[in-house]
């Protein structure tokens, strides 16, 4: 685990591990890196793994007030800068994808490919815009743990709570040490950022979509909006929202048949 500074008093908390070509795998809204520590040692005897706590995350710094989609991209490439990459491949998990998909929009060129996990290319509706507004209150009334214990069930299988308890117990641990400034932060983040539908269509990079068919947040036909020889689209079978979590040699198997398609450089 390395500290890195981005800029004066704002750093970025990363795993990094392996050698090869660069991967950076970005967690959804209240996860950290360790959403992603039983993929990663598959992934890490062939690529290097990059993991970091997004902006308001884990041990990232997480500064008050309102964050912005673009705000956290343009950390993910600073932190691309920092470490010397000149093009990596990028995936990210529900609030990652939303990040992913503005690194996509705006610095393609750094890109070797790019993929969602259990995310979308849609903006919220208004109704879910309402809710992100909720979720804030319930916050800062309640405080975090409350907020998670509400939140994390919901990410799993409904049909396989039992079966995924100790994932859930270790969801819940992660999510309770998330920052209610950045969980607020981001929060607002997701509820403001716009429509990127248009990002994948128009996209001639490699592109990964990773679904679970029990998936109760994004459901698989909010993902698999683009089709094209140069889309991969992976339906996890008995998967909710956390397939790293609930089927991590899966999801892993699915990351490396991507990266092994992908041109060599």
């Amino acid at each position: 685990m390395t500290k890195i500074e981005i800029q004066k008093e704002f750093h970025l908390h990363i795993g990094d591990s392996g050698k090869g070509a660069a991967v950076i795998l970005l967690h959804g809204f209240c996860g950290n890196q360790q959403y992603w520590s039983d993929v990663v040692p598959h992934l890490q005897q062939q690529y290097r793994v990059i993991t970091p706590d997004l902006r308001g995350h884990g041990k990232s710094t997480a500064p008050k007030g309102a964050y912005t989609i673009e705000q956290m991209a343009d950390d993910i490439i600073a932190l691309a800068d920092k470490l010397e990459l000149d093009k990596f491949v990028l995936l990210g998990h529900s609030l990652g994808g939303y990040v992913t998909l503005s690194v996509a929009q705006r610095f393609a060129h750094r890109l070797h490919g790019f993929g969602l996990i259990h995310s979308t290319g849609y903006a919220d509706s208004e109704q879910a815009k309402e809710n992100r507004l909720k979720a804030v209150e319930r916050i800062q009334s309640q405080g975090i743990v409350q907020f998670v214990d509400e939140l994390v069930p919901k990410l799993f299988n409904p049909n396989k709570l039992e079966q995924h308890k100790e994932s859930i117990h270790r969801a819940l641990e992660i999510g309770y040490h998330t920052p209610p400034q950045g969980a607020i932060g981001a929060a607002l983040a997701m509820r403001e950022r716009e429509d990127r539908t248009a990002v994948m269509t128009a996209t001639k990079l490699p592109l990964l979509l990773v679904a679970g068919d029990q998936d109760q947040i994004v459901p698989a036909e909010r993902l698999f909006t683009t089709e094209g020889p140069h889309v991969h689209q992976v339906l996890l079978p008995n998967v909710g929202h956390m397939g790293m979590m609930e089927d991590s040699e899966g999801m892993a198997h699915a990351i490396s048949r991507f990266m092994e398609s992908l041109p060599q450089p």
